[in-house]
């Protein structure tokens, strides 16, 4: 079998990954394996040989762990997704030695299960934009920001000088990265120029090579940033967001997982100095929550969480469990924006509003007047809730959600309608998918829609998930790249 055919498998790239770590006992790196892509332990052995007798890996046990001695390939093979490289210069990867021989393996990180081109960590790989970044497309942006920047100093309305702003903000960054853009094409036609002239000077000419060499090397680079900063933006990516926790399948365990998440997502939020206001709770009978909506506030906070949205599986030993066997349990994730303006009307009549007393831990903490607010939208069935001590503060947030919520459902109808034709793998925001499982015996987070896994699980619930969510919006930027780039 060709090497190529023998990578293109995402399947046997995540094996080659895990042994060339050389960290995990072989009946970790066959469960892993098994879980990430839901087949059988039989199945992930047979991959493993399918490698064997192609001569790119042979298994051996040290000490209870996978460990791996890799063989030099016939020839430099290109895999889908990166490179096994026996000699060939020039590729990133994680590298291994025996003896006079090193083969690297590149392009088979967390998150490189997926074929498609895409580097390590699900990141898009360097293509050459140029076709599709016509100098009349770059010139229109920069003609754009001159008129808006023209228009600042003439109108007088608020609201436009507001709006303005806004979009001088946005298209400044475009217009100068433009800019750089032509004017590393117009030096790199000159030097080409020059070179081409066969009476030029011999040093003009070195000098010329130079120079071109030097241009070719960074503008791929600064034409792939302006691409991505021409990529069709979510309108409501700046603004704020509504997260939606809830305890699914395993009972108290499962309210006790959506307390850990409701917490992990706090410190996410903490560390990026954005603002947490807890909207309702209702708290699980031996701890957690069985429900907990809060609204984050801050710059760009549902463009940066709205890849949360899913099923999150936890396995664990509960601490209910008294012969330490490990559970399953469920929570759900839901990330909604919160528009600036919500141009969402609301008749009376299309409502019911309940009032009733808010639980709580006992004692002091027990509400004695029926300050909780309940509202339900009869034509969609939506409910919300809103349970702090004041009724007249509830009401008025219990409204609010409502409209988000009234607007979430219409902007999941148009979305709907548009993602027929596209389907993100990195995911729809549709709640069904089971989209991370978190493996406390492992120490093991893994997201299934990239096959990322990190084995960094306790700084991870303590809200260090940047990486994982740079890799989704990585992942996220590739694809919408592809779809430019074919049109």
């Amino acid at each position: 079998m060709h090497a190529f055919d023998v990578l293109a498998d995402p399947v046997r790239r995540r094996i080659l990954e895990l042994l060339a770590m050389g960290e995990h006992a072989w009946g970790e790196v066959v469960e892993v394996i098994a879980e990430e892509f839901e087949i059988s332990q039989a199945a992930v052995s047979q991959h493993l040989k399918v490698l064997r007798d192609s001569g790119f890996a042979s298994v051996r046990v040290e000490g209870g762990r996978a460990g791996s001695m890799w063989r030099r390939p016939s020839r430099c093979a290109r895999s889908m997704n990166g490179w096994i490289d026996s000699g060939c210069s020039g590729h990133r990867g994680g590298a291994r030695e025996k003896g006079p021989e090193k083969v690297a393996i590149s392009g088979l990180g967390r998150g490189s299960g997926r074929a498609g081109g895409h580097g390590p960590y699900g990141a898009p790989s360097r293509r050459n934009p140029m076709a599709t970044l016509p100098e009349s497309r770059l010139r229109q942006m920069i003609d754009r920001f001159e008129q808006v920047e023209a228009r600042m100093g003439v109108a007088t309305d608020a609201k436009e000088i507001v709006q303005l702003s806004r979009d001088h903000a946005e298209l400044r960054r475009i217009a100068e990265k433009a800019r750089e853009v032509l004017l590393l094409r117009g030096q790199l036609a000159e030097a080409e120029q020059v070179i081409e002239d066969p009476g030029a000077d011999r040093d003009f000419v070195n000098m010329a090579i130079e120079e071109r060499g030097e241009i070719k090397a960074k503008l791929p680079d600064i034409e792939r940033e302006m691409q991505l900063m021409l990529l069709p933006k979510d309108r409501d990516d700046d603004g704020s967001a509504i997260l939606e926790v809830r305890a699914g399948t395993g009972g108290d365990e499962a309210a006790l997982f959506a307390g850990d998440l409701w917490r992990m997502y706090q410190r996410y939020a903490q560390g990026r100095k954005w603002q947490v206001e807890l909207v309702s709770a209702t708290e699980g009978e031996m701890g957690g929550y069985k429900e907990v909506v809060a609204q984050i506030n801050g710059p760009g906070v549902f463009g940066r969480m709205k890849f949360e949205s899913g099923v999150h599986r936890v396995q664990r030993v509960p601490a209910t469990e008294s012969q330490g066997r490990v559970h399953t349990s469920a929570a759900t994730v839901a990330i909604l924006p919160v528009p600036e303006e919500v141009n969402i009307e609301v008749r009376d009549q299309d409502i019911r509003i309940d009032t009733y007393r808010s639980s709580g831990a006992g004692g002091q903490h027990v509400n004695k007047t029926d300050s909780a607010v309940r509202i339900t939208h009869l034509p969609t069935n939506i409910v919300v809730t809103s349970s702090e001590k004041s009724q007249h503060e509830n009401r008025r947030k219990a409204m609010e959600q409502l409209k988000i919520r009234l607007y979430e459902r219409e902007r999941d109808m148009k979305d709907t309608a548009r993602s027929a034709a596209r389907k993100l793998q990195v995911g729809s925001g549709d709640r069904s998918e089971r989209i991370r499982t978190y493996n406390f015996p492992q120490g093991r987070v893994t997201d299934h829609r990239i096959n990322f896994t990190a084995y960094n699980l306790d700084a991870f619930v303590q809200g260090d998930v940047d990486e994982l969510m740079d890799a989704l919006h990585a992942e996220d930027q590739a694809e919408r790249l592809a779809q430019m780039e074919n049109g």
